[in-house]
């Protein structure tokens, strides 16, 4: 999907306006809806800045709105060959059925695998009725660093496990 197609997908997900979406940008007036929708219609590109303020209105990543052209056949195959090249990707046919795997050797292999199940997880959830069709794409959309293998994310402990710490810290202090 286009960058412009990606910006309407989100606003029209949020039951957003152009006009008040560009209002809460800052654009004033007529050109709050204009701004919009040259964006839209990718006749002007908003700067970092905008993507990131957009991107916290629909409440989403960056990433999700600034995705590669995959619009087309075309466009497809050719984001497909890319992840070949940057990730190891192959084509298989599996049980008849063609599909895109990571290789079967090296770190990024082991990575996307994880993330793979990652995917698949939230995927079954969706299936099973365990989550429902917004929280997946919330998952989706919101995807991140933090779901990295690997990335280590900080956690603020609860106040019971912070007093059982304090507490031990202070007797072996007293030893």
């Amino acid at each position: 999907m286009a960058f412009g197609k990606r910006l309407r997908f989100f606003r029209t997900r949020k039951g957003l306006t152009q006009k008040q979406v560009g209002e809460a940008a800052g654009f004033k007036g007529n050109t709050s809806e204009v701004r919009m929708a040259q964006y839209e219609t990718e006749a002007r590109t908003p700067k970092e800045p905008l993507i990131r303020q957009l991107s916290e209105m629909y409440g989403v990543s960056p990433r999700a709105i600034k995705v590669p052209d995959i619009d087309s056949e075309l466009g497809l195959m050719h984001t497909l060959f890319a992840l070949e090249d940057m990730y190891g990707f192959r084509i298989a046919n599996i049980d008849g059925a063609l599909c895109l795997r990571p290789a079967n050797t090296g770190s990024v292999s082991i990575t996307m695998f994880d993330l793979f199940s990652k995917w698949y997880e939230q995927a079954e959830k969706v299936h099973k009725g365990e989550i429902t069709k917004e929280e997946y794409d919330s998952w989706r959309y919101n995807f991140s660093e933090a779901d990295l293998p690997g990335i280590h994310v900080k956690v603020t402990p609860s106040q019971e496990l912070s007093d059982a710490l304090i507490r031990m810290s202070k007797e072996k202090g007293e030893d």
